[in-house]
């Protein structure tokens, strides 16, 4: 149950994390919850996978980055440069997400 919590509440940190700068640059809300709930259900995603042979710490970037996929396609057609902005987020949110995942789960939780 607590790795459930601890799940939830890193869903929250991190999409809260993603939105801030839409926030600044006064994206539409769509966006901003779009982001919101894309790293809400990514980091549920992180912290229950097990690639094998994938170490944990790149485990996050790879699933940020697969989830991501569809995003980058759409923002794509009306902003190439959201494509470099939105993969580069899901990489360095999926790894942060892991990390904190991995030191929560081995460190705290046990």
């Amino acid at each position: 149950m607590k790795l459930y919590l601890v799940a939830l509440i890193i869903g929250i940190l991190f999409g809260i994390i993603d939105i801030i700068p839409m926030i600044i640059m006064k994206l539409p809300k769509r966006a901003n919850t779009s982001a919101f709930f894309q790293y809400f259900f990514v980091s549920l995603v992180i912290n229950f996978i097990d690639l094998p042979g994938i170490d944990w710490w790149l485990e996050g970037s790879i699933v940020a980055l697969c989830l991501a996929i569809p995003i980058i396609i759409i923002a794509s057609e009306k902003d190439k440069k959201s494509v470099f902005i939105i993969g580069s987020m899901a990489i360095i949110l999926g790894t942060l997400i892991s990390l904190v995942t991995h030191l929560l789960k081995y460190n705290v939780l046990n």
